[in-house]
């Protein structure tokens, strides 16, 4: 028996097998969760029906989470099928191509309240439907990026929307901590996924995590993927309100050795 047998809970956002979400969806399905999938469209449903299939799902619905009804019908479904969840993985994130290049100067109102509404005020959403069918010492949980934090080349209004997201948690985790229910924010390292491609200069950004991070390696999906069943399950039964990095210590360092002898032996 693994660790999550008899957990049922929903993931918002799986879309492809080499994503973050599929990669804790894999985890926690292997330690016995059953898993409610949700999918952005009917373009995205020939990509995650199967996924979802594979892992013997009874719940596989089309939901945009900024359309509260949408939402509002997979919770409904959801306590039909399961009665009451234990976990919710937040993996949706949107921003218009154009606003990931250029300056952040030049972002326009359009892509500021896209990236904000898809991958920020979501959580509320998704929460607050959730929130009447969550067991005591259950879970939500979103995907972050350091981006939130720093500012990161090419990642501009994504990281505003992620420290928006990281912001919104901490506020629901004092709302829904009433009621046993812990919110947190799962911080990956940059992992080559397909919607990580489509950031301009990602490649560079995958060799200088290297080299900044303590363990001189980039973050797999299986390493995000065990992180992620760490939040969803009882092992975090005595954490909320928190970041958990998953990024081989990138988020910790200034600057690594080999960095700083770079820094010295140019002319600043």
């Amino acid at each position: 028996m693994g660790i999550m047998t008899g957990k049922k809970g929903v993931i918002f956002g799986v879309s492809n097998t080499h994503g973050i979400a599929y990669g804790i969806a894999e985890q926690l399905y292997k330690e016995g969760a059953e898993i409610a999938f949700t999918y952005a469209g009917e373009a995205m449903e020939k990509r995650v029906k199967p996924i979802a299939e594979g892992m013997n799902a009874k719940i596989i619905m089309s939901c945009d989470v900024t359309k509260e009804n949408e939402v509002a019908a997979v919770f409904k479904e959801c306590e039909k099928i399961y009665g009451k969840l234990d976990f919710v993985v937040h993996a949706v994130a949107f921003a218009p191509k154009e606003a990931l290049m250029g300056r952040f100067v030049d972002t326009t109102k359009e892509a500021w309240e896209i990236a904000m509404g898809v991958s920020a005020y979501s959580l509320v959403t998704v929460s607050k439907y959730a929130e009447p069918i969550m067991n005591e010492g259950s879970s939500i949980f979103a995907l972050t990026y350091l981006g939130s934090i720093l500012s990161v080349p090419s990642y501009n209004v994504m990281g505003v929307a992620k420290a928006a997201l990281e912001s919104t948690m901490r506020f629901l985790a004092v709302d829904l901590g009433k009621k046993g229910i812990r919110v947190n924010c799962l911080s990956s390292g940059p992992v080559k996924t397909l919607a990580s491609m489509g950031i301009s200069g990602f490649s560079k950004m995958l060799k200088a995590a290297v080299l900044r991070a303590p363990l001189k390696k980039n973050v797999s999906l299986e390493d995000v993927g065990r992180a992620g069943l760490y939040l969803a399950s009882d092992l975090s039964s005595g954490t909320t309100g928190e970041v958990i990095y998953c990024d081989c210590g990138c988020h910790s360092a200034y600057a690594s050795a080999e960095e700083m002898d770079i820094l010295s032996s140019s002319e600043i």
